[in-house]
C-alpha cells in the first residue's frame, strides 16, 4: 500500500512528526485526514498524543497517492479506500497488456464479463460481452485523457 519509494522503519509505533516525515505532509494535514478517512485513526497514549501503527502510515501514504497523484477528490479518495479494503482482490493495472479488442488485460479479465446473465435483453451473450468490452474501451480511452 506504500509508495515504492517510501520506506517504513520498521517500528510497532511512530509520532506524527515522524510520520509527517515519512509521508511528507505537515501535521495539521494529518490531522485533518484523520476527520475526513475514519480508516486513518491512530491511538491516543494518555496525554494525548497521537500513536501511529505501521497500517496508520501505510494508510497516510496511499491516501497521500490518491489525492495529490491520482487527483482524486476527499470524497473519492474515502469510496476509493472503503472499496479497497472490502474486497479481497483488486485489479492490477497492466497499462501495457491488450487484447486483440484494444481493451486492457486487467477489464477483459474482470467478473464483469464472467458473470453475465445468457442474455442481458434477449440477444446472445456474445454480443453483450462486445457491447461491454466496447463500452470499457471508451472509459479507459477517457480514463487516460483525463489522467494525461
Amino acid at each position: 500500500m506504500s509508495e515504492s519509494h517510501t520506506t517504513i522503519p520498521d517500528k510497532l509505533f511512530f509520532k506524527i512528526g515522524e510520520v509527517c516525515d515519512i509521508v511528507g505532509v505537515q501535521a495539521h494535514v494529518l490531522r485533518y485526514w484523520e476527520t475526513e478517512f475514519p480508516m486513518l485513526s491512530p491511538q491516543k497514549n494518555k496525554s494525548g498524543q497521537r500513536s501511529y501503527r505501521k497500517r496508520d502510515v501505510e494508510i497516510a501514504l496511499k491516501i497521500k497517492q490518491l489525492l495529490y497523484k491520482e487527483m482524486f477528490t476527499i470524497a473519492g479518495a474515502r469510496k476509493k479506500l472503503q472499496s479497497d479494503s472490502r474486497s479481497p482482490e483488486k485489479i492490477r493495472v497492466e497499462s501495457t497488456v491488450s487484447t486483440e479488442a484494444g481493451i486492457k488485460k486487467e477489464y477483459a479479465a474482470a467478473p464483469l464479463f464472467d458473470s453475465l446473465p445468457e442474455s442481458i435483453d434477449g440477444s446472445n451473450r456474445s454480443q453483450d460481452v462486445s457491447a461491454l468490452t466496447g463500452i470499457a474501451k471508451q472509459l479507459v480511452e477517457i480514463r487516460d485523457m483525463l489522467r494525461g
